[in-house]
């Protein structure tokens, strides 16, 4: 009880709603699931381009999934560098870290060859799972020439697609029976969930569920 009343009090952003499969008309439309709704499932693909389900990815397993924008966002690639610092403690505490984001599997392996990193990365190009959280929003026309003006091209980086729709960079933290138990997003992209909340929320979870708190550094 008292594990799940900390991480409804870290839970920001939440709404009653459930997820929403229609991306939101803007960032600041999106709603999050609340703690102990049952996490979605949905096709990927892995770096190397192979078809594959999150459920597959995650095997039974807790996780802390991260939704990106992409790898041309410099704000992701800092959120991704950060996220390292976690890998041991999630590891001692049972938990993956799957990074989930529209790239292409070509373009993720092209950010990978860039920075390596512990932890998985998978391509939701489809935009399918960012869609089924709740998080996705389509990028208006004038955004997106914006966006060309600066050398990014959407559609080249999910590999061709047009659906347009980006992720609000949000964090899931989903335990064994794949119940959401804590979720974070900011329709400001330039802010990203600070590794202490991840770690409260992961100990509580920890120790609630095993009795084993995450340990500090």
């Amino acid at each position: 009880m008292r594990a799940r009343l900390l991480l409804t009090v870290l839970l920001l952003i939440a709404s009653p709603l459930l997820f929403a499969n229609e991306p939101a008309a803007g960032p600041e439309a999106i709603r999050l699931p609340p703690a102990g709704v049952a996490a979605p499932d949905a096709a990927l693909e892995s770096v190397a381009g192979e078809a594959t389900r999150l459920s597959t990815v995650l095997d039974g397993r807790p996780a802390l999934r991260v939704f990106y924008r992409g790898g041309w966002c410099p704000y992701c690639s800092l959120q991704l560098a950060e996220l390292r610092h976690l890998v041991p403690d999630l590891a001692a505490a049972g938990i993956q870290l799957v990074a989930v984001s529209p790239d292409s599997p070509e373009s993720l392996r092209r950010s990978l060859d860039a920075t390596p990193l512990e932890y998985t990365l998978v391509s939701d190009r489809r935009a399918e799972l960012t869609r089924a959280f709740g998080i996705g929003f389509r990028v208006d026309a004038d955004t997106r020439a914006k966006y060309r003006a600066y050398g990014i091209d959407l559609e080249q980086a999910s590999g061709g697609q047009t659906h347009h729709i980006l992720p609000v960079p949000a964090v899931f933290l989903i335990d064994a029976q794949g119940l959401v138990q804590f979720a974070y997003a900011n329709p400001d992209y330039r802010t990203r969930v600070p590794l202490r909340l991840v770690r409260a929320a992961v100990e509580a979870m920890s120790a609630g569920e095993t009795g084993r708190p995450l340990r500090r550094p």
